[in-house]
């Protein structure tokens, strides 16, 4: 991502974004990046317009948080509703029937029949900060095990827990105690389920006994780290160690869940039963709400008062949530996210035997992304080209982001009900990109040998 937005740079030299951004620069702080310099003004579905009245595909949707599309007038209703019986008590304060309710609705969703407990906050870090301090309570142990290529958030536990050093760590040490980090099995960096299983049992004889670990957290897909599926037979192999040491698995979903990898939830792929899942984006389509979902017996370890948070499961974002899952039920999104899901990987499978700089297509359902790389050969993380592909791609009316701990993937999370043809506009967009940005490198090659 950017880490500032200059206006030298910009294609779009209109009045009103430079003048925006004239603002931006000033007023902002430089710490906070943007991946593309444009102003948001309007939004609907999967469109973006912005401040000199363009139009987008929105292909981003908020890193993965309106799943159900910008503005779905269902979520609208719903919290305009709320917004004019009461918007904020603090339920450690006054209690209220949406918190109660979504809590109820979510823990069978998540759990069935088994008896499950919820706890709500704002943000995903803090879904992911109370998810260990639950795990901890219960299990009267203190270290956890997270993986490399995790992004857990920006607290200080979630950067000590992310397995990417930069932009995220950067100078912000020290960082939390008694965290250690496991290799995600990433197949394509050579990373097999067998060989990072073998580096855990290493961690497990060098590095912490198992005996003293709360909690493994993992994502059933990478979010930041690159968009790659932790195999089922990992999962699997997980759920069994932690059961024979008596350790928390955790599932952060924050990402991954509410339908955007073809599921309802990631986990759902391998058949486990985590004893704690985190969620956040797309549970409430762009209100700030996360959640905190597990067994029974471990919600209830920590004492009265050691969870909670002024704002957190603020009633309009628990009206925009159960208006979400309303949206899923009613409009069968998972179903509609099957069928986007082989549009998008039927483009990105085109594209990338069209090109020899992108290396693998990967992803559950619509969760798809590109690595791009110099060459299959040598599989060179090329940061640069994948910059000038978004870049490109909003040229030409679709925005694209980026992640992996080279900066060099391309990720897809469009919203749900995106359309067969904005899906198939969006791919034929991302292959003309991909195709100038090609050509535009080798035209620079052939002018440094000139």
């Amino acid at each position: 991502m950017l880490t500032g937005l200059k206006e030298s740079k910009m294609t779009n030299s209109h009045e009103e974004t430079s003048s925006l951004l004239r603002a931006r620069n000033e007023w902002v702080s430089a710490g906070v990046a943007t991946a593309h310099a444009i102003f948001a003004v309007r939004a609907q579905g999967c469109q973006v317009w912005d401040a000199d009245g363009k139009e987008y595909l929105d292909f981003a949707a908020g890193i993965g948080v309106v799943n159900v599309g910008h503005n779905h007038p269902r979520v609208v209703a719903a919290v305009r509703d709320q917004l004019d019986r009461y918007v904020h008590t603090c339920f450690q304060v006054v209690m209220y029937e949406p918190y109660v309710r979504l809590a109820q609705r979510l823990c069978r969703l998540i759990g069935g029949t088994r008896p499950m407990k919820a706890f709500f906050a704002t943000t995903g870090a803090e879904a992911v900060e109370n998810a260990i301090k639950i795990a901890r309570a219960a299990t009267r142990r203190s270290a956890v095990v997270a993986f490399d290529g995790a992004f857990h958030g920006r607290t200080l536990l979630g950067m000590t827990l992310t397995g990417i050093s930069a932009p995220y760590k950067q100078r912000f040490g020290p960082f939390a105690p008694d965290i250690h980090h496991a290799p995600y099995p990433y197949e394509y960096r050579g990373w097999t389920t067998e060989r990072a299983l073998d580096r855990l049992q290493e961690l497990f004889d060098s590095e912490v006994s198992p005996d003293r670990v709360a909690a493994i957290l993992i994502e059933p897909e990478l979010g930041d780290g690159g968009f790659v599926p932790a195999p089922t037979a990992y999962l699997r192999r997980l759920r069994q160690i932690a059961d024979e040491h008596g350790i928390v698995l955790i599932c952060d979903e924050i990402q991954t869940g509410f339908g955007r990898t073809g599921r309802m939830f990631g986990f759902e792929h391998s058949g486990i039963e985590p004893d704690l899942v985190t969620v956040a984006k797309g549970l409430a389509n762009g209100f700030p709400l996360s959640a905190v979902i597990g067994r029974a017996d471990l919600m209830d370890a920590p004492e009265p008062g050691g969870l909670g948070g002024t704002y957190g499961g603020n009633p309009l974002g628990c009206a925009a949530a159960m208006a979400v899952l309303d949206v899923f039920e009613e409009e069968a999104l998972l179903e509609r996210a099957g069928r986007l899901a082989d549009i998008l990987r039927e483009g990105l499978v085109k594209i990338r035997n069209a090109h020899d700089c992108v290396g693998d297509v990967r992803g559950l359902g619509p969760m798809l992304a590109m690595e791009i790389v110099s060459d299959t050969q040598s599989k060179e993380p090329d940061a640069a080209l994948t910059g000038t592909i978004l870049a490109q791609s909003r040229e030409r009316g679709l925005i694209v982001i980026r992640c992996g701990t080279h900066r060099n993937v391309v990720r897809l999370l469009a919203p749900l009900v995106a359309s067969d043809e904005e899906a198939r506009r969006a791919m034929r967009i991302l292959a003309d990109a991909v195709d100038a940005s090609v050509a535009g490198r080798r035209g620079a090659n052939a002018e440094s040998y000139a």
